[in-house]
């Protein structure tokens, strides 16, 4: 992409806080579960979109808002899909089961797998880039190898399901969010996992009663975000013993049961995240200030990711299935 070129060799400037709307793409006839830019800087004008729909698409998402591809490999609504770090792979989980690592450009799957539950988490391992976990509607979280396409690991918790997984950085250790909020306490709603002997290490992390659809990682500072069905958004530290930053706390926005992603920008200044009235709020990381507000969708707005390259590129995806990239 001619726009990303000269952006490429240069240090990532301050994030702004996109003001208009470049693209609006609307080609899912489902809500869109998950958005993901390419991770390889140079191709990252393409923008990874999962959808209950059944079909994973690529975007040109930078230069003519166009759906690149289209891939139907499950046969369910499709729940989680990562790029995988090279950015000719595509991993990606569904309702169906089944687990499909998919050749970009070509379309073919290197590798399938059926598993015991549905599945609605991925994430690739952070500096093994064969290897990725998987959650969904189950106790057990797996770790897999994509060279023996075998499960390397098994992670026990004693809950229902896996609402997200969040490595923390180096790999050494993970988080799950799950749905366990039981009547007393809520313990194990964030469990912390050691990732090479699959020791529970805390479930001791957050001890309110929601549970905590989605969760991400500061860019530079060791601490994350975990974002709660109780309308606000939670920071803790990422060092043992995870300890919840009770002077700040993220609110104004509504989950209100849907699965909304948050995430940080890349200079790490601002925290963004969707709405299920379909706006989207930018939060001063420091000052847990509402910075300002976009009203970006009508359905319930489920994500929204700053771009790994350019300083004020934004993608939004909605429940009505509608994708669109702000400047």
């Amino acid at each position: 992409s001619e726009l990303i070129k000269p952006y490429l060799g240069s240090k990532y400037k301050v994030t702004e806080v996109p003001k208009s709307l470049i693209f609006y793409m609307s080609k899912h006839s489902g809500p869109v579960n998950e958005i993901q830019w390419c991770p390889v800087r140079e191709q990252s004008h393409m923008l990874l979109s999962a959808s209950m729909d059944k079909t994973l698409k690529v975007w040109d998402a930078v230069d003519t808002g166009c759906c690149l591809k289209t891939y139907s490999c499950h046969s369910c609504a499709v729940r989680a899909a990562r790029w995988s770090s090279c950015g000719r792979r595509i991993l990606s989980g569904g309702f169906d089961s089944m687990l499909h690592v998919t050749d970009v450009e070509t379309g073919k799957q290197i590798f399938s797998s059926k598993t015991e539950f549905r599945i609605s988490a991925l994430k690739f391992h952070p500096t093994e880039p064969n290897v990725f976990i998987c959650g969904g509607f189950s106790p057990e979280v797996k770790a897999w190898d994509l060279r023996t396409s075998k499960v390397l690991r098994v992670y026990k918790a004693a809950v229902q399901q896996t609402l997200d997984i969040l490595f923390l950085p180096e790999g050494r250790e993970f988080l799950t969010s799950t749905d366990a909020v039981s009547r007393d306490s809520a313990d194990r709603t964030i469990v912390a996992w050691d990732f090479q002997s699959a020791a529970k290490i805390s479930n001791q992390i957050f001890h309110e009663r929601y549970t905590c659809p989605s969760l991400t990682l500061h860019p530079k500072e060791s601490v994350f975000v975990a974002q709660t069905n109780g309308n606000y958004m939670a920071l803790f530290s990422a060092q043992r013993p995870y300890r919840i930053n009770k002077k700040k706390r993220y609110e104004g926005h509504k989950v209100e049961g849907f699965a909304v992603g948050c995430e940080f920008s890349p200079d790490g200044t601002l925290l963004v995240t969707g709405s299920s009235d379909g706006k989207v709020f930018f939060y001063n990381y420091h000052t847990s200030r509402i910075i300002r507000t976009l009203s970006a969708h009508k359905e319930a707005c489920v994500s929204a990711i700053f771009h790994p390259v350019l300083p004020s590129l934004l993608a939004t995806c909605d429940w009505a299935g509608e994708i669109k990239i702000w400047q």
